[in-house]
């Protein structure tokens, strides 16, 4: 099979009807969108975008570009997981960049990804928020095909995070291991041999603080045996959010529980990803 260049483009904008509209949108496989959807209750344009191949094979690239103008509200998600398959040699790679404009809102929410056997990944995401912009951004990973027996078996995967607010650095991560790395990591934390993990990021005007986080004790409370949760303060405001799981049921119950928390103080996170 040949290697893929992909490429998604995504402008939302508000026009004149007070509706967010994709303003402008291009994309290449393995890249699709579906129709758009407009939830009229939290006034959020809910856009699914669709891999139609099979999963992401060795030499793909994808690049993706996604912004959100002044006043506009919009959610990006997946339909279904994104499986690394096996790579006899080579690797594949994913950038992705996010910006939103002041009063602008961005969630993107994607399914998890899943590394197969043998699988070599690079994911470089960038996201740049305005001084009055908020975006919710969620990363999850799952071990593998656990339904096959195969988990921690990838070779290589790196996922890398900048995070700027107003122009100024909020948030830098960059995590690169093995499976069999994440497995010792996982078997010392006691999160079980079928452990998932989802990573949040959390910016906006009524996130600057701790003491401006009235919610950070109900999500704390989500903390428990089977699921663990922990939120931490970035030094210019919002939250970075990790969630660890026994399994990928207890992780998506987690994560539809903290958006559920959140929507009371960000309700455009009360739109329904129609997936949860």
């Amino acid at each position: 099979m040949s290697e893929l260049s992909g490429h998604l483009s995504l402008r939302a904008a508000v026009r004149d009807h007070g509706r967010t509209v994709l303003a402008t949108q291009s994309f290449r496989a393995p890249y699709h969108l579906s129709k758009p959807y407009w939830d009229a209750d939290t006034r959020t344009l809910l856009v699914q975008v669709v891999n139609p191949t099979a999963g992401i094979l060795a030499g793909d690239r994808l690049e993706s570009q996604i912004a959100v103008d002044a006043g506009a509200c919009l959610l990006v998600t997946t339909p279904s997981a994104s499986r690394l398959f096996q790579m006899q040699g080579g690797a594949a790679e994913c950038r992705q960049q996010f910006s939103v404009a002041a009063g602008g809102w961005l969630e993107v929410m994607p399914e998890a990804l899943v590394p197969h056997r043998g699988s070599r990944y690079r994911q470089i995401t960038t996201v740049d928020v305005a001084a009055d912009g908020a975006l919710f951004f969620v990363d999850q990973l799952l071990p593998g095909r656990i339904g096959h027996g195969e988990t921690w078996a990838w070779d290589r995967l790196c996922l890398e995070l900048t995070v700027r607010v107003a122009g100024e650095l909020a948030l830098r991560e960059r995590w690169d291991q093995s499976g069999e790395e994440l497995r010792a990591l996982a078997e010392l934390a006691g999160s079980g041999p079928t452990a998932c993990f989802a990573n949040a990021v959390l910016l906006g005007p009524n996130s600057v603080s701790a003491s401006a986080a009235p919610w950070l004790a109900e999500i704390s409370a989500l903390h428990r045996e089977g699921l663990w949760l922990g939120a931490s303060v970035l030094r210019r405001g919002g939250w970075s959010i990790k969630l660890v799981a026994t399994d990928a049921l207890r992780l998506r119950d987690g994560l539809r529980d903290l958006r559920r928390i959140l929507a009371v103080y960000f309700p455009r996170l009360a739109c329904d990803p129609r997936k949860l």
